[in-house]
């Protein structure tokens, strides 16, 4: 992490949990860094935060992602930063649902957060960028559940599902641009949207474990990080059965009516 000293990192969806967590560790690795949320400047963790490190290394920028035209805050970001290293896509909404509660503004919500925040943003960064001459290095917080949708959880692995094979098309063409887009897909942590769920949740960790297994991700080549390893090869693994085989298995996920 040496060498990353003195970066730039814009954050989206920092005002808890992994992003909170994130913004700390990386403030004590001297990156600079640009934090976001909805409601970032009125955030008493980030205010606090800010207050701690007074050198002007962390600047708060309210940003809301359901917006149609993100261009601003991009470029925001880059004024407040004079220039971005890192972009950290962090954001995401959860709201398990049966089929008897099936709600459409739930499903759009999650869509906008866990998907199409991330392509408007991507689309108006790459600009920036290439109007910039600048090399860039994205980083997407996806998820293990876009690995296989489980019973209830398709409003939020479906979108984080599309943007996993997104990032997977884009990689190869962003790289002959000076971008490097990394994936995160990982299990379960402590913050309030798995405090919604009502199973148990192997491999749970605290958000600040989590960041800890992050942070070195900023100076490695590699395209995919996962974790925890046990999850990572259950969930790997239902996606590589035959559909029959895995579909049976989910099947006994299901609550008795």
């Amino acid at each position: 992490m040496e060498q990353k000293q003195n970066s730039t990192v814009w954050i989206v969806g920092a005002s808890q949990g992994i992003g909170l967590a994130l913004s700390r560790q990386l403030l004590q690795n001297g990156f600079t860094v640009v934090a976001s949320s909805r409601k970032a400047t009125r955030s008493s963790e980030l205010v606090q935060l800010q207050q701690q490190f007074n050198s002007g290394k962390l600047h708060l920028l309210d940003c809301d992602v359901s917006e149609e035209n993100l261009q601003s805050y991009c470029q925001q970001a880059w004024e407040l930063a004079e220039g971005l290293d890192y972009w950290f896509y962090n954001v995401g909404v959860y709201q398990p649902m049966s089929v008897s509660e099936w709600d459409w503004n739930s499903f759009n919500l999650m869509n906008q957060s866990n998907y199409l925040g991330a392509v408007k943003l991507m689309i108006a960064l790459q600009r920036l960028q290439a109007q910039h001459d600048k090399p860039m290095h994205w980083i997407w917080n996806i998820s293990l559940a876009a690995d296989f949708g489980l019973p209830y959880g398709g409003g939020y692995s479906a979108p984080k599902a599309a943007l996993l094979n997104l990032a997977e098309s884009i990689a190869p063409e962003l790289a002959r641009q000076r971008i490097k887009l990394q994936v995160i897909n990982h299990g379960f942590v402590k913050t309030r949207l798995t405090a919604k769920n009502r199973f148990p949740m192997p491999g749970l960790m605290e958000p600040d474990e989590a960041a800890r297994k992050i942070v070195p991700l900023f100076g490695q080549n590699r395209f995919e990080l996962r974790f925890p390893w046990t999850l990572s090869i259950i969930l790997g693994t239902l996606k590589r059965l035959p559909k029959s085989w895995s579909l049976y298995i989910s099947k006994r996920m299901l609550k008795d009516d």
